[in-house]
C-alpha cells in the first residue's frame, strides 16, 4: 500500500515553475479519492524558504531535498536523491511535469526504480486502483489512454498547461519535513560546465499562457520585431517554427514543434506558418489557435480556430494597432 500521492516540484532559483501548482491542484482530487496524503517533493540548494507554497495547492506534507549538489541540475545527482526517497516511503503515485528537466529525469527515475511512466500526458484520473493517463500519439493524431497493471510506483509526466492550477487557499498549512539526501561527487558523470540564460524576465514557451509564433513566410529575422510588438500588447511569448529556426531567424530556445518545445498555451497565433504536423504536434493542445497566412491551403487552417488569409505584414501592424486600443480601455 503507497503512502501517498507525491508531486515533483520543479524550481530554479528558488522560482516554482507554474506546472508544480497544477498538477498539485489534479493531485488533491486524486489523493482524496484514494484517501492518501498529497506531498509536494522539491530538490535543490538553500530551498528552506519554499516550504510554504505548496500547501495551499493542496500539499498536506512537503519534503525539502537539499544539498549543495542539488544547486545545480544533474541527471545523476536529482535521479538518485529522489530514488532513494521514493524507495524509503513508497509513495503510490509520483507525478512530475513534462518540461525540460521533467523529460530528461522521470525516465532514469522509473528505470531505476521500476516503476511504470506514462509520458507527457495532458490528463490523469484514476479507474478503480490505477492511475489513468491520457497522452498524445503520432504527433497528435490519436490519443492513448494508459493504464497501469501490478505496479508498486505509478508514474506520470504531464504536459505544461493542460492542468488547471486552483486557486490557492492560503489557510492550509502542510508538515515540512527536511531531507539531507546521501549523494557525493563520486555519483555524479556529468557536470554542467556553463549556463546560458535566454531573455531576462521572458516567459518560457512551454508555460505562456499566450505564444505569437512566426515561420518561414516571416521572411527575415528583422521581420520578427512586429510579432515582438504585438507580443508586448498583448503580454506573450515569441515563438518560431523549425524552418524560421533553421533560417538563423531565431534560437533554438523559441522553437516549437516536435523536434523543438511542445506548448499549451491559451491561445496560439501563427504567423506565415504553413501548419506542417511537425509543428502541429507541439502546439495542437493549445486553447485557441488563430493563424494568419496568405496562402488558404495552408495546412494550418484546417487545424485553426480562426483564420485570417491575408499578407501577414499587413495584418500584423493593423492587430497590433487595435490591441493597443482594446488594452488601453
Amino acid at each position: 500500500m503507497g503512502k501517498g500521492i507525491w508531486v515533483f516540484a520543479e524550481q530554479d532559483q528558488g522560482n516554482v515553475r507554474k506546472v508544480t501548482f497544477e498538477m498539485l491542484s489534479e493531485a488533491r482530487k486524486i489523493a482524496d479519492a484514494k484517501g492518501e496524503q498529497l506531498c509536494a517533493v522539491c530538490l535543490g540548494k538553500d530551498i528552506v524558504g519554499l516550504g510554504d507554497k505548496f500547501a495551499p495547492y493542496g500539499a498536506d506534507k512537503v519534503y525539502l531535498v537539499d544539498h549543495d549538489l542539488l544547486g545545480q541540475y544533474t541527471t545523476d545527482a536529482y535521479a538518485k536523491a529522489l530514488c532513494d526517497l521514493i524507495t524509503k516511503e513508497q509513495p503510490s503515485i509520483v507525478l512530475m511535469g513534462a518540461s525540460v528537466l521533467g523529460k530528461d529525469l522521470a525516465p532514469k527515475v522509473a528505470a531505476r526504480i521500476g516503476a511504470g511512466l506514462a509520458s507527457d500526458c495532458i490528463e490523469i484520473k484514476m479507474e478503480g486502483d490505477s492511475l489513468c493517463a491520457k497522452r498524445p500519439m503520432y504527433s497528435g493524431k490519436a490519443y492513448a489512454e494508459i493504464t497501469y497493471q501490478n505496479a508498486d510506483v505509478m508514474m506520470a509526466s504531464i504536459r505544461p498547461n493542460v492542468l488547471i492550477a486552483s486557486e490557492p487557499d492560503a489557510s492550509r498549512s502542510a508538515e515540512v519535513e527536511n531531507v539531507t539526501p546521501e549523494i557525493s561527487a563520486g555519483d555524479i558523470k556529468v557536470s554542467v560546465v556553463e549556463v546560458i540564460k535566454g531573455d531576462a524576465g521572458k516567459v518560457d514557451l512551454t508555460e505562456a499562457e499566450i505564444i505569437v509564433s512566426g515561420g518561414r513566410g516571416m521572411k527575415a529575422a528583422e521581420n520578427y520585431k512586429m510579432l515582438e510588438d504585438l507580443a508586448e500588447v498583448i503580454g506573450a511569448t515569441v515563438g518560431a517554427s523549425r524552418a524560421a529556426v533553421d533560417a538563423g531567424w531565431r534560437p533554438v530556445s523559441d522553437q516549437v514543434g516536435q523536434t523543438g518545445k511542445v506548448v499549451s498555451p491559451n491561445l496560439y497565433i501563427a504567423c506565415g506558418i504553413s501548419g506542417a504536423i511537425q509543428h502541429y504536434a507541439g502546439m495542437g493542445t493549445s486553447k485557441v489557435i488563430v493563424a494568419i497566412n496568405k496562402d488558404e491551403e495552408a495546412p494550418i487552417f484546417t487545424k485553426c480556430d480562426y483564420g485570417i488569409v491575408d499578407d501577414l505584414f499587413k495584418v500584423l501592424p493593423a492587430l497590433t494597432d487595435e490591441m493597443k486600443k482594446l488594452m488601453a480601455e
